[in-house]
């Protein structure tokens, strides 16, 4: 804003040494000049504003200040008995660039904003002043620069949406930079539970009460060796409401082991990872980083132990954000433009591949499927296909008829492909990226 006020300046310079008999003509006019100047000023300024304030109502990628990468966001993150420099090291090191833990007072939460801010990661923070003490409390974290967003509440039902919009809109009035989280139940959940009709209900209701920047919503597909059915079909849900209401969504990962669901591994991860993103979240959340005490849900194996240790699982997560940050030129910020599934059958809610965009003419996947996502960033268009099966690798073969189809590789570099017939051995729940701009 202060650049475009800048370049909107008009400036002029006389010397009255250069240009003695001009300048008594010229100084009216330049006092003319400065009340026009003036006036201008107050019109361009008002103009500035009403353009970039609707610009912030209608974001699909949500400004983090991660340089660029996609968000990615640590559940039950750092806990504050382990508030430490080495600790935040390690946080970054994985490639997480948001943290975000409870805390038990404000300056708690102070204390990790600074050792945040050191690292170049951002927090959302929770903590009981946001609540009691809102206005304090915002004012207080507003202008801190590691400061990502205000977290108010995981998984609520309907009939809490109104409080929740309340709060939001005191906490907007004062600080309309930041976003305030909310995350919502998956549809796994009777509607009965969430207070709604149904699932769709749930979600449409939320967006509609509660002025929130973004969407997000937690959904855990892997139990044992099979996928939850109707995981897509929540992704379809999700991304359908994005679409509508003009708002992006993160979604989940799980990276702790509880329950029935197991101990992750890098096919699960890559799997729930790429599915999300083939969808078109723009933003990715790992539950959790630091594993929480047992408890009832029996939580173990998470990236770090309940005592500080590294687990095989921060290896993982750390190898898989080295992937996300290789394709943050192609995700952040991309419009889905269609997403389908192959294979002999296919999953609830979702709809099946017909048609191939051009230059493709033939896409054989096999029996178990993938996921086939067409995606669009400026002037490149994308196709994405993302191996379904967790649990075995997938023979691809796809056809074109063009010399400037482009795989896109891990690392963000690309490798221009042969006109014809290209074999690929997908990993299990692994994906390719072509380019055909």
């Amino acid at each position: 804003m202060s650049n475009f006020s800048t370049g909107c300046s008009f400036y002029f310079y006389a010397s009255i040494d250069t240009y003695p008999d001009i300048f008594c003509i010229i100084v009216p006019l330049i006092k003319f000049y400065g009340a026009m100047k003036a006036l201008i000023t107050v019109i361009i300024t008002l103009l500035c504003s009403s353009v970039f304030g609707q610009e912030k109502t209608t974001l699909r990628v949500i400004n983090t200040d991660t340089a660029q990468t996609i968000p990615v966001l640590a559940w039950y993150s750092i806990p504050e008995p382990f508030t430490t420099a080495e600790r935040f090291g390690e946080l970054a090191e994985t490639g997480i660039n948001l943290h975000f833990s409870y805390y038990t007072s404000a300056n708690a939460a102070q204390k990790a904003l600074d050792l945040a801010e050191k690292y170049h990661l951002k927090v959302i923070v929770s903590c009981p002043e946001l609540e009691t003490e809102t206005e304090n409390t915002v004012q207080r974290f507003k202008n801190h620069p590691a400061l990502a967003g205000y977290f108010l509440h995981d998984e609520p039902i309907t009939t809490q949406f109104k409080k929740i919009s309340d709060w939001v809109k005191r906490i907007q009035a004062i600080d309309s930079t930041h976003f305030c989280y909310i995350n919502l139940f998956p549809n796994d959940v009777v509607p009965r539970k969430l207070k709604a009709s149904g699932y769709r209900n749930y979600i449409n209701r939320f967006l509609r009460e509660v002025p929130v920047r973004f969407l997000s919503f937690d959904h855990y597909p892997v139990m044992g060796e099979t996928l939850r059915p109707i995981w897509y079909e929540n992704l379809e849900i999700i991304a359908d409401a994005s679409r509508k209401f003009k708002l992006p969504f993160w979604a989940f990962a799980l990276t702790t082991a509880h329950d029935y669901y197991p101990v992750p591994d890098m096919a699960e991860l890559r799997l729930q990872v790429y599915s999300n993103l083939a969808y078109g979240a723009q933003g990715i959340q790992y539950f959790t980083y630091w594993t929480p005490p047992a408890g009832d849900y029996d939580f173990h194996d998470g990236p770090i132990t309940p005592d500080g240790l590294r687990t095989p699982a921060y290896e993982l997560i750390k190898a898989m954000n080295a992937e996300i940050r290789g394709y943050s030129d192609v995700f952040l910020g991309a419009r889905v433009l269609t997403v389908r599934h192959t294979g002999t059958t296919i999953p609830r809610g979702t709809k099946r591949l017909t048609t191939l965009p051009a230059p493709f003419t033939k896409l054989v996947t096999g029996e178990t499927g993938a996921v086939i996502s067409v995606m669009q960033k400026g002037d490149k268009k994308y196709l994405m296909m993302v191996n379904r099966n967790f649990l075995s690798t997938l023979e691809l073969r796809i056809e074109f008829k063009s010399e400037s189809v482009k795989q896109v590789l891990k690392n963000g570099e690309t490798k221009l492909l042969p006109s014809g017939l290209s074999s690929f051995l997908l990993d299990p729940g692994d994906a390719i990226v072509l380019n055909y701009e």
